[in-house]
């Protein structure tokens, strides 16, 4: 199978849902964003020590949330294609917030802002943070152009990108930890 087609020469591409679009349309920035997103937490997984093996499968599974979160932004609302889509329900949102509540847990208290930075991998996961929070606002700006926000998977993916990026947080000051670093306090 060939890569390149040619069909996105001229600035249009396929939806899943098969309609040709935009490469600048609202839809494709979303799931851009998410694709990038995705790319930047593999990133982290490639940083974080091999020792800890379930830290790095946690983040794959995020990896593949973020997938599917991508099919659904990749998919006119109510289009036939969306039978072929697992529903993205709030589980994935309820499962970082455990993960974060155990990570918590272990951290020292944070009484002022910090710095990114530290060990690779807290850098990294503070870069996905930022690319987290970017995906979030173009999500929502996709909700607000379309009205797509009574769509349950859509409304879980908001909720579930606004929980990643305090995911993301947390993980950055976990790697920290993990790796004997403090964080780095803003000192202004």
């Amino acid at each position: 199978m060939k890569i390149y087609t040619g069909t996105g020469d001229r600035g249009k591409t396929s939806l899943f849902s098969g309609e040709r679009v935009s490469k600048s349309s609202p839809r494709v920035e979303a799931y851009g964003d998410l694709d990038e997103l995705n790319a930047a937490i593999g990133a982290v997984a490639a940083a974080v020590d091999t020792r800890q093996q379930a830290l790095i499968d946690e983040i794959r599974t995020i990896q593949a949330w973020l997938l599917d979160a991508g099919a659904w932004l990749a998919t006119t609302p109510g289009a036939a294609s969306t039978r072929f889509l697992q529903p993205f329900t709030e589980a994935p949102a309820r499962r970082l917030e455990a993960a974060i509540d155990r990570m918590d847990a272990v951290l020292p208290d944070l009484n002022q802002f910090i710095l990114p930075g530290g060990h690779l991998s807290a850098a990294l996961a503070h870069v996905a943070r930022t690319v987290c929070r970017r995906t979030e606002r173009r999500a929502c700006e996709l909700v607000e152009h379309e009205d797509s926000g009574s769509n349950g998977s859509i409304s879980s993916i908001l909720v579930f990108l606004n929980r990643l990026s305090d995911y993301l947080f947390v993980l950055a000051r976990h790697c920290n930890h993990l790796q004997g670093q403090a964080d780095i306090p803003w000192k202004p």
